[in-house]
């Protein structure tokens, strides 16, 4: 159980470049930033900004040139990759803007893969898959290939799957960007009722500004600099 003085996610003088020499690029610089859990924070920010790099170093996908990453108090910048992998199944739940799914899968089958990465026992697995879906309002599309479900469906499969292990930390990347507005704000309500109603710790990078009002905060971020960070409440 995570200690809710702790910060779910706490990131210290964070710096990430990319390239060499004069195709150098600097992505993050002297970032510092903390998540809690309950809270929906989105990152917002023009395009090669550093949105999605800081979300990638904080989900222990991408490495920092320097500085610290912590996950509930845990240091994870110079873990050993198998030790990072860990950390990401126990403690992560990725949503992406393309959404990932495997289409020669069905719905459910897309969600297990989650849980058979845990070793999770197919029986279990699926009935997982079964409840995680219902709540995300797919419970009549167990069976659907991905090619035949909508925008807005596939994203909440995205979420299911990304729930399925009952993750403590949930970072989606651009989730409602191709999405209308009314699956948009579906897509973004589950979200802050994980946030909320489950006590999870929710980060969305986005450029969607209808969707500034779910946030308990606003972080804005230009140039791999935090310029302003808003409560909402």
């Amino acid at each position: 159980m995570a200690d809710n003085n702790v910060p779910s996610i706490a990131v210290r003088g964070l710096n990430k470049a990319f390239g060499t020499g004069q195709a150098r690029t600097v992505a993050l610089d002297d970032v510092t930033l903390e998540v809690r859990a309950g809270e929906l924070a989105l990152f917002m920010g023009p395009s090669g900004s550093g949105k999605t790099t800081l979300l990638s170093v904080m989900g222990c996908i991408l490495r920092p040139d320097s500085g610290s990453v912590a996950i509930h108090g845990r240091e994870t910048v110079g873990l050993p990759e198998k030790e990072l992998c860990r950390v990401r199944l126990g403690k992560i739940g990725f949503v992406f803007q393309n959404y990932n799914l495997f289409p020669t899968l069905r719905a459910a089958e897309n969600v297990m893969v989650a849980l058979d990465l845990k070793g999770v026992p197919m029986r279990q697995a699926r009935e997982r898959a079964e409840e995680v879906m219902d709540s995300v309002g797919l419970g009549d599309k167990f069976q659907s290939l991905p090619e035949n479900l909508s925008g807005g469906q596939k994203q909440r499969l995205a979420i299911a799957r990304a729930l399925a292990s009952d993750p403590e930390i949930i970072l989606a990347d651009e989730p409602t960007a191709a999405l209308d507005s009314v699956n948009g704000r579906v897509v973004i309500g589950l979200l802050r009722d994980l946030a909320r109603k489950r006590g999870r710790c929710v980060v969305v990078v986005t450029h969607d500004n209808r969707i500034f009002e779910f946030a308990d905060r606003i972080v804005r971020i230009e140039d791999g600099r935090i310029n302003i960070s808003e409560n909402q409440t």
